[in-house]
């Protein structure tokens, strides 16, 4: 039998736009012989999800999962694409879903879950293919995300669902410490559902990103300028803009969204006075927004094309 390099399953993947691990199956069908194997994807009706290949894919659902693990609790986040928010109704699709979001729980990353096995037999790779050939529209694992501690919550919410654990933004809050379990989620949920209205940058202040703020500098600058500031007193005057920014968009320095009178850091201190936990901290955490960083493409104006038929 021929030898099925990772050169080979790259150039049958570039020709055939179709996923590597089925590219990899086709070419150990057809002893290495890339022909062969276009002609084995087509058979297996794998071809149509290939046509389909370089359609965006801004739409869809993000989904979430957690589970206790001991102590701590484990969650994870995955953002699954397709072409129209039509599909997001698709049952086939949610489910589909809600199951690469449970592998996310053992799985770190999109390549993983992307050769996991769901309980089908068949890969999420395989998966997704399937659907794409089934539903008829391009389809994308774009995004993976995971939380975990060994003590504590991992809380999560949902905006905009359309089913139990998926919708159109997702968030995984940990919260790390001792203390009743049900009061944390509690605790969890609410900061999560501030996090999917905020949408903060960072945990903390030292964890955001230096780029972020360079940028914001940059702007704060030029707008100073423009403003006519005298330009012995602008690094002055951006400096507290910074700081600023960053009470804005760093999350444990953000008013909280239900009783602006105190911060999330705040929240959580307190909350921890309550349940007697001394070592209650907030850990981290995750927000997927749908299409978040895709460029959508404009479709036909259906409405205008009718008109045009059907004028004169």
């Amino acid at each position: 039998m021929a030898e099925i390099t990772a050169a080979l399953v790259k150039e049958l993947r570039e020709r055939s736009g179709v996923g590597m691990m089925d590219c990899k199956k086709a070419l150990q069908e057809t002893d290495g012989d890339i022909t062969a194997a276009i002609d084995w994807l087509r058979a297996k009706g794998l071809s149509k999800a290939a046509k389909k290949a370089d359609r965006v894919a801004a739409e869809g659902l993000v989904a979430v999962a957690t589970r206790e693990d001991g102590k701590g609790e484990i969650g994870a986040a995955i953002e699954f694409n397709a072409e129209t928010d039509f599909v997001a109704r698709n049952d086939l699709f949610q489910d589909a879903a809600k199951s690469f979001a449970q592998l996310g729980l053992e799985h770190h990353t999109v390549e993983a879950i992307h050769g996991a096995t769901l309980e089908s037999g068949s890969t999420v790779q395989d998966e997704v293919t399937r659907l794409i050939a089934t539903i008829g529209e391009n389809m994308q694992l774009r995004r993976a995300a995971r939380l975990s501690v060994e003590e504590g919550v991992v809380a999560s919410y949902v905006h905009n669902a359309v089913s139990p654990g998926v919708g159109r933004i997702g968030v995984l809050v940990a919260l790390e410490g001792a203390g009743d379990k049900a009061a944390l989620r509690e605790l969890g949920r609410k900061i999560a559902m501030h996090v999917a209205a905020t949408a903060p940058l960072s945990l903390n202040t030292d964890d955001l990103d230096p780029a972020a703020i360079e940028k914001e500098r940059a702007v704060l600058t030029e707008k100073a300028r423009e403003e006519g500031r005298p330009e012995n007193m602008i690094d002055k005057i951006v400096s507290g803009q910074i700081a600023k920014f960053q009470k804005d968009v760093v999350l444990s320095k953000q008013p909280f969204v239900m009783n602006p009178d105190v911060t999330v850091e705040q929240l959580v201190a307190d909350t921890a006075k309550e349940l007697g936990s001394s070592n209650l901290k907030l850990a981290g955490f995750v927000r997927l927004a749908l299409g978040e960083g895709v460029e959508k493409v404009e479709g036909p104006d259906f409405a205008a094309e009718v008109a045009s038929m059907t004028a004169g």
